[in-house]
């Protein structure tokens, strides 16, 4: 990718302090994946690759589909699927197996809280005795960036190991900094979430990524949603960047949240559900965790007491889902703004997917 990730470095330049202190051996940082090893031979490069999730309207998945019942436009008009495989999670099983990415986020979460979480999620990887019926990562979101625990694992008693070895942080960042925390929290947030996304490209497979905690600050004070040209272009390429990495890494989204989601929040990411087209329409809104979510097709939770319970629902189904691809168009501008729709044939189902995308060279 022509950028990597340089346009988002800029937007969500950390402070100095953030990073200041090196971690300890025990603490490590996000240690970069390996390329894949062979690409799709169905899929073809510069093929725009998608997971579509269906289900019915007892929220129970539908296997069975064929290509002919799926119906996907760009940008409203009618794109042809390439491939199409489907898988039910018994007989047609995903290979890799799709990988569970846990991420407790201590930016965000009060500190009077992560006690519960680490519970809840000693609760959840001690199920079945501790076999886990996918592989999970552990990673933590910290002030100084993200921390990844060992590699995937479907053993959850080792798993609640390593959980025990962590020590819980007190964030620098406090209410007392006010509209300048709150920035400083989005952009921990997002810049973590985009390490995470461009780490996660170099492996194959799709990935559920289960985000544990409120979400950072969605930022609608005047100063926040108004500001200058150069800010709005920045904003503009860190949404580009990150819309496309999510897709490139097959990372679904979701977001569970435990005793108490953060109020400040609330509903007001609705307001930034569509695709931004345009540098000019651009805001840090459009970065927020419940926005990532529902556009990359995954599931909002909580606030609640069963956190295992949530994290359970997101993931009940990982291996039940389709996989196609299709051709963008040849030929446009860097950037130009995609809008996809997914329709179905059959009545009373609701399909999820990707919501859109940010047309780029096929030569990566």
């Amino acid at each position: 990718m022509r950028r990597s990730f340089v346009a988002l470095a800029v937007v969500l330049l950390l402070a100095s302090s953030a990073g200041a202190q090196s971690p300890s051996p025990s603490d490590p940082v996000l240690v970069r994946r390996p390329p894949p090893r062979a690409s799709n031979p169905l899929q073809r490069d510069g093929d725009i690759h998608l997971d579509v999730t269906v289900h019915d309207a007892q929220d129970k998945p539908v296997p069975g589909l064929e290509p002919w019942d799926f119906h996907l436009t760009d940008n409203g008009k009618p794109a042809k699927i390439l491939s199409f495989r489907g898988f039910d999670g018994v007989v047609a099983r995903p290979n890799p197996p799709v990988e569970v990415i846990l991420v407790i986020d201590e930016v965000n979460l009060p500190f009077q809280q992560v006690a519960f979480v680490r519970s809840e999620l000693t609760q959840f990887l001690r199920q079945n005795g501790g076999r886990l019926p996918q592989p999970v990562t552990l990673m933590q979101l910290t002030d100084k960036g993200v921390r990844v625990r060992p590699r995937p694992t479907t053993d959850g008693n080792a798993l609640v190991n390593v959980l025990d070895q962590i020590s819980g942080r007190i964030s620098y960042i406090n209410p007392a900094m006010g509209g300048d925390g709150a920035l400083e929290r989005l952009q921990i947030s997002v810049r973590g979430m985009a390490d995470i996304a461009e780490n996660e490209a170099a492996r194959p497979g799709r990935k559920l990524l289960v985000w544990i905690g409120p979400g950072w600050p969605v930022l609608e004070s005047a100063r926040f949603l108004r500001p200058d040209d150069k800010n709005r272009r920045r904003y503009f390429d860190a949404i580009v960047e990150l819309t496309n990495k999510l897709r490139e890494a097959r990372i679904t989204v979701n977001s569970v949240s435990g005793l108490s989601g953060d109020p400040r929040n609330g509903m007001a990411y609705q307001r930034f559900l569509d695709g931004v087209p345009t540098p000019a329409e651009a805001s840090g809104g459009y970065l927020a965790l419940k926005v990532l979510v529902t556009r990359t097709g995954g599931r909002i939770l909580g606030p609640g007491n069963d956190l295992a319970e949530q994290i359970n629902a997101c993931i009940a189904d990982a291996n039940a889902f389709y996989s196609i691809s299709f051709n963008p168009p040849a030929e446009e501008p860097l950037d130009t703004y995609h809008e996809l729709a997914l329709q179905l044939d059959k009545a009373g189902l609701t399909a999820k997917t990707t919501a859109g995308y940010y047309f780029d060279s096929p030569q990566k």
